[in-house]
Parts: C-alpha cells; sequence; structure tokens
C-alpha cells in the first residue's frame, strides 16, 4: 500500500509541476514584413525605449501605482539589447518614433494597426474577467505600423509575482525576435 501512495504522490507532483511550468502563455504572433530585429538594436541599445500601457492588470490598485511597479519587473526581465524601459515621453517628437504599446484587457476587435495610429480601446467594465489572470496585447510599433504583435496571459496576484515576470521574458523573446535576423541572407554571419 505504501508503495502505491509513493507512486499517487509523485505523479501528482509531476502534475503540479507541468501546471507550474505552464503558467505563462503567449498567443500567436505576426512580424510586418518590415520587422528587422537590428533596426531594433539599433534603435535602443543603451537608449531609453518608450513603453504606454493601457488599461490596469491589477484592478485592485491604482493604475499610476501597478505600472510603476510594473516598470522593474520589466527592466529585469528585458530582450538582449542594453535598454531601459520608460514611461517618459521625450521632450520632441522622435523620428521614427519606436516603442513598446501594452495593452492590458484590450477590447475584442482590437488591432496593432489602430494601438501605433494611438486608437486604444479596452473591454468594458461589465464584460467577465478572470480573476488574478493577467492579458496583455502587445505592439512594438515604429510611428504608425505594428513590426510585431502578441498576447500573453498568465496568473498573478501582483507586479511582483515571479509568474508576472516570466510572461514578460516570453513576451519579449517573441515581439523582438532575433532569430529572424540569424537567418537573414543580409545578415554577414549568416551560416547555412
Amino acid at each position: 500500500m505504501t508503495v502505491l501512495r509513493c507512486v499517487l504522490l509523485v505523479t501528482m507532483m509531476l502534475l503540479g509541476g507541468l501546471q507550474a511550468a505552464r503558467t505563462q502563455t503567449v498567443g500567436g504572433v505576426d512580424y510586418a514584413p518590415e520587422y528587422d530585429f537590428s533596426e531594433f538594436w539599433a534603435a535602443t541599445d543603451g537608449r531609453f525605449f518608450r513603453v504606454i500601457v493601457a488599461g490596469n492588470p491589477f484592478p485592485q490598485m491604482p493604475v499610476e501605482e501597478a505600472k510603476q511597479r510594473m516598470l522593474p519587473v520589466m527592466q529585469a526581465n528585458k530582450p538582449r539589447p542594453a535598454l531601459t524601459f520608460t514611461y517618459q515621453q521625450p521632450p520632441e517628437q522622435l523620428r521614427p518614433d519606436y516603442r513598446l504599446v501594452l495593452v492590458f484587457d484590450p477590447a475584442n476587435d482590437l488591432t496593432a494597426a489602430r494601438v501605433c495610429a494611438g486608437q486604444i480601446f479596452l473591454k468594458k467594465p461589465t464584460e467577465p474577467r478572470t480573476p488574478g489572470r493577467v492579458y496583455v496585447f502587445g505592439i512594438y510599433c515604429r510611428n504608425d505600423l505594428a513590426l510585431s504583435q502578441t498576447t500573453a496571459w498568465t496568473q498573478a496576484n501582483g507586479p511582483e509575482d515571479p509568474r508576472l515576470g516570466q510572461m514578460f521574458v516570453q513576451l519579449f523573446l517573441t515581439l523582438f525576435d532575433d532569430r529572424r535576423w540569424y537567418r537573414s541572407p543580409f545578415n554577414p554571419w549568416f551560416a547555412r
């Protein structure tokens, strides 16, 4: 009887571990033909990279507090260039204007083209939401063009929840994919 209990206990632990490993999910991804990782690197390496946040992933706290507490989490899980995330609007309009837009609980019909053009719509407060679930639509914009877009979601109790950091890791790896650059025949280090 003890062997059976041990087998059941190990099975339950493995299933629990598998569930914990799947707490972050990234949806499908779309890259514009103009997407170029080397352009992203050149625009952000050693520079500030503006983030625009719409919506509140943690409705139990004020939106400004949630944003300020999320910024160090994003920075700790940033993509490879030596960039610094900021919410600050530059003193003068940049051209090209590179930015990351994170829309938490976006409206179902929101598109990346609308987001990069400055039109952001959120779910209505009356629409059902899963408690503790953080859902984000991430878009990498250059001026009004959406260079890449994806969605991600996880369960998280607050900005410092490790699951949120892991979601950002996966989101950034997807939005700022360097594998496309490595495969480019115009990359001088391209190898087949």
